[in-house]
């Protein structure tokens, strides 16, 4: 392969044909003379005659010069000319490739693979065989095995199936490895690294110095993969740290935490400073949103590294704390309420109150402080709202040592108990370690913390099971019981430091936070419980079903675990109470390769810069061959006899066809396939001007009558709302469910008809995804004036079917929908008569806003205009008042996708109310 700057040429012999140029040159001066027509009678034979010698006319210097353009393109082609040639291979022996196959090479994977089919590619130019190493252990488990020697076509679909792994590389496995490779002849050693320093890196480039010479590529320190450390849990958010390799210049990335369903829940700037390679940002949520968040990601960086899984240990649990005492209002700084709120707002939401009114609302756990015997009526909530699956917290106190009722874990004995004092020999007593069994295994017992008074428990054969602490001479001070699905807990001592150290120390609230965790079923870190796996991420930070390799965890090995094949990163446990297992829990900070050993060539990794001109000149030559076709036919007078009568200006069309079809098999064939790579969001041309303008859509069905109805309803719609509203939509958009994003649509009318086809379950999973991410639907059967069972009603039920709705409900009479921004309490359309249905409120699914509204009464109908604005259809029976009525629903319609539920707040109820009385 001979070159020159930046050109490559595969077969440079076919170059010295060019030298034949000139003679080229010489023959195709001539070209035969065109035959001249000339009409005359036979007597002019005789006439005029006067014989004349004819010689070859020559070619025209412009087409000489098209012609040798044209040889001189397909010699070019013939010699097989590359730009930007990738660098020789060091030796004409096999080429050993290694690749880095870990969860940091996973960010520009896709470079990766454009440079393995480059060397792949350079090799097989040179008939050298090719073997490729991976350094990370397969999904089996088994540790990193070579490829057999194999020829470039071989080698190409074995790069081609590699894909990143959720786990660390191991280079020590990889060494030996190479002990059992026998190459033969001196080996061209490529490896592809990821950038990241390991223990292990400089045995391992010595290693492969003993195969042959080796060259080092890397990605450059701004482009290396980046490791997103589990949250800290903070009183009003998440705070998130990204760690980057290197600390380069300033730069900044988005941090997104994303809901169970995909859902994006929250948004915030990453920040690396100028020399720092932390950058923190805290996500601030609502309790709602935030107890929904199972998974915070870098936006845009597809790899395990850049994903934190999220499982119950961040999330704040509404509290309940009732207190049976007056302390609150006289020494608030010594009452039992202000130790526990101190202990627990870092990690729940707290409420105080009775416990009835504690109980009107989402709880996860309540706390009775020394609260004595519970009424009757308090003692009924409280017991059947636990017996569903609370978690009751008591603590004692001198109410309970004056007596206690039943709903304690074990009998108490009466009075209580006293270390220390006057009155008793004894000292107070420190605590002994947790035991296995108890969700407080593994906390640290501070040898400060004593208890001087606590209330005593009646020995039974059950007390050692429900005993989850005891103090250093046996007594039991933490007791549970299992009260069907839910818990009632015990502290034999108060929450305040009256009769211990414990509220002043560390470790209560540790107890605490383990509490509130178990209450939502979390599985404990203590214990001999088994947590088998649910789901792992893959390479790209993908959730999908658990790996053939991956095994079970013991509980109280959790928090120890090494990220692996057998353990890869994703969710353990039951599906409710699971465990995130995270990748950057167990692997160090990122940090760039310093320093190789001598001889090992290093550069930086670029991806695919090779191009092949053989195709693209060999296109041009055929091109310009088209055109000296048609040019010679019309020189020769020879265009028309083969029937040909168009001008010159359809010769060219003709001409650019052609190229324009050949240019097109030219790139096909030329254009390597493409490497895989991880999902990423749809290049959608039309996406910035859709999100930046409020839009309505209408699904098509393909009947161009019922498509077109669709959309004059929706432009006499968008008419009404810039007249009367601030909305100023833009102009309706069609949408087809198979392949248009909906996600830019706050509503789309979906006119259904027995005409049209079940929509194909992706596209219903698209509609779903699209309801599920806060989208609105109007169903409408357009059948209202027929009523009962219709075949457009039959079509309606089979696609509602898959979608997976909550049950609907007729709408009520004091629905948003009646007063989002007109008062109605009817919705005609074209037709009227027919119920409209809405989902069943639920506050706690999309802010209680119906995803869904069903109806058969024909509303494009009634909205739809035609060019001069006059309406397109009667309102039947009740004409004009009618309609008015149907755009006043059309208009609370878009007004309620738009704003949700902001039309029932109680702020509203005054005005709304004085409206009425009008």
């Amino acid at each position: 392969m001979a070159g020159l700057a930046g050109i490559a040429f595969l077969s440079p012999l076919w170059l010295a044909v060019l030298a034949a140029l000139p003679v080229l040159w010489w023959l195709l001066r001539i070209t035969p003379p065109a035959p001249r027509r000339a009409r005359f009678p036979a007597i002019q034979l005789l006439l005029g005659l006067h014989p004349r010698e004819e010689t070859p006319a020559q070619t025209p210097l412009w087409l000489l010069l098209l012609r040798l353009l044209i040889a001189g393109l397909i010699i070019l082609a013939l010699a097989h000319p590359l730009l930007n040639p990738g660098a020789r291979l060091a030796s004409t022996g096999p080429v050993l490739i290694v690749v880095d196959d870990d969860w940091a090479a996973a960010r520009d994977w896709e470079a990766r693979q454009a440079m393995l089919a480059d060397l792949i590619d350079r090799a097989g130019r040179n008939r050298q065989p090719v073997m490729i190493l991976p350094t990370s252990p397969s999904v089996e488990g088994g540790p990193p095995q070579p490829t057999r020697l194999a020829p470039a076509g071989e080698a190409r679909s074995l790069a081609g199936a590699l894909a990143p792994k959720p786990w660390p590389a191991d280079l020590a496995a990889a060494t030996r490895a190479l002990d059992g490779i026998h190459l033969p002849g001196a080996a061209n050693v490529v490896y592809v690294s990821d950038g990241l320093a390991k223990p292990d890196l400089d045995a391992f480039l010595e290693h492969l110095q003993h195969v042959g010479g080796v060259q080092l590529f890397t990605d450059p320190e701004d482009h290396l993969a980046r490791l997103l450390l589990p949250p800290a849990s903070e009183s009003d958010g998440l705070t998130v740290t990204a760690v980057r390799a290197a600390g380069g210049p300033s730069t900044a990335a988005f941090v997104r935490a994303l809901g169970d369903d995909g859902r994006l829940l929250g948004r915030e700037r990453l920040q690396w400073p100028d020399g720092q390679t932390n950058a923190s940002a805290r996500v601030t949520l609502p309790t709602e949103l935030r107890n929904r968040v199972v998974r915070l990601e870098i936006e845009g960086e597809a790899s395990a590294g850049a994903v934190v899984l999220v499982d119950e240990r961040w999330r704040r649990r509404p509290v309940g704390i009732f207190s049976g005492g007056a302390a609150e209002r006289e020494q608030p700084l010594l009452a039992d309420t202000y130790y526990l709120q101190r202990a627990l707002a870092p990690y729940a939401e707290l409420r105080s109150g009775a416990p009835a009114e504690l109980l009107k609302r989402q709880l996860a756990v309540l706390v009775l402080s020394d609260s004595g015997k519970l009424s009757q009526p308090d003692f009924a909530a409280v017991d059947a709202w636990m017996r569903k699956g609370g978690m009751v917290i008591r603590f004692a106190g001198p109410r309970m040592t004056e007596g206690s009722d039943d709903f304690v874990p074990v009998p108490l004995r009466g009075g209580g108990r006293t270390f220390g004092g006057a009155m008793s020999w004894a000292q107070p007593v420190g605590l002994a370690p947790f035991p296995a069994n108890s969700p407080f295994a593994g906390l640290a017992v501070p040898s400060d913390v004593k208890v001087s008074r606590q209330v005593l428990a009646e020995p039974s054969l059950d007390l050692t099971d429900k005993t989850w602490a005891r103090l250093a001479d046996g007594t039991p001070l933490v007791t549970a019981d299992r009260r069907r699905d839910g818990w009632l807990v015990l502290i034999h001592t108060t929450a305040t430091p009256d009769w211990s150290s414990l509220p002043m120390s560390g470790l209560f609230v540790q107890m605490l936070q383990r509490l509130v965790a178990l209450s939502q079923g979390v599985t404990g870190e203590a214990g001999d419980a088994i947590l088998p796996p649910l789901s792992s991420l893959d390479g790209f930070g993908r959730l999908q079903a658990a790996t053939s390799g991956a095994l079970a965890i013991a509980a109280h090995d959790f928090a120890t675990v090494k990220v692996g094949p057998k353990y890869p990163p994703g969710f353990y446990g039951a599906e409710f109470g699971r465990r995130a297992l995270n990748l950057s829990a167990s692997v160090p900070s990122p940090k760039p390769i310093a320093n190789v050993p001598g001889g090992v060539t290093r550069g930086v990794l670029q991806g695919s810069r090779e191009v092949d001109v053989k195709p693209w000149l060999l296109v041009m030559a055929f091109a310009l061959l088209l055109v000296d076709v048609i040019v010679s036919l019309l020189l020769r007078g020879l265009w028309g006899r083969f029937g040909w009568r168009r001008s010159a200006g359809t010769a060219t069309v003709i001409a650019l066809a052609v190229l324009a079809a050949s240019s097109a098999s030219a790139q096909t064939r030329a254009t390597r396939p493409p490497a895989p790579r991880p999902p990423a969001v749809q290049d959608d041309g039309n996406a910035m001007s859709a999100a930046l303008t409020t839009r309505l859509g209408y699904v098509q069905t393909g009947l161009a009558d019922v498509d077109n109805v669709s959309r004059a309803g929706l432009i006499g719609l968008d008419t009404v709302l810039s007249r009367r509203t601030a909305v100023d939509p833009g102009e309706p958009a069609p949408v087809d469910i198979t392949r248009d994003e909906m996600a830019f649509y706050p509503l789309l009318y979906w006119p259904v008809v027995a005409e049209e086809p079940l929509p194909p379950p992706a596209a219903l999973a698209r509609v779903a995804a699209y309801l599920r991410n806060g989208g609105m639907i109007l169903f409408d059967t357009q059948d209202g004036d027929e009523g009962g069972r219709t075949p457009a009603a039959d079509r309606l039920r089979d696609i509602l079917s898959q979608l997976n709705l909550p049950p609907l409900t007729p709408i009520p009479a004091e629905h948003v929908l009646t007063k989002s921004f007109y008062l109605i309490s009817e919705f005609p359309g074209r037709w009227v008569g027919q119920p409209v249905w809405v989902e069943q409120p639920d506050a706690h699914v999309n802010d209680g806003v119906s995803s869904v509204v069903i109806g058969a009464n024909g509303w494009a109908a009634a909205w739809a205009v035609d060019g001069q604005g006059h309406p397109m259809f009667a309102a039947v029976p009740g004409g004009e008042p009618q309609r008015e009525t149907a755009i006043r629903f059309g208009v609370n319609l878009v007004m309620y996708a738009l704003t949700g539920n902001y039309k029932a707040d109680q702020v509203h109820v005054d005005a709304i109310l004085e409206r009425l009385r009008r």
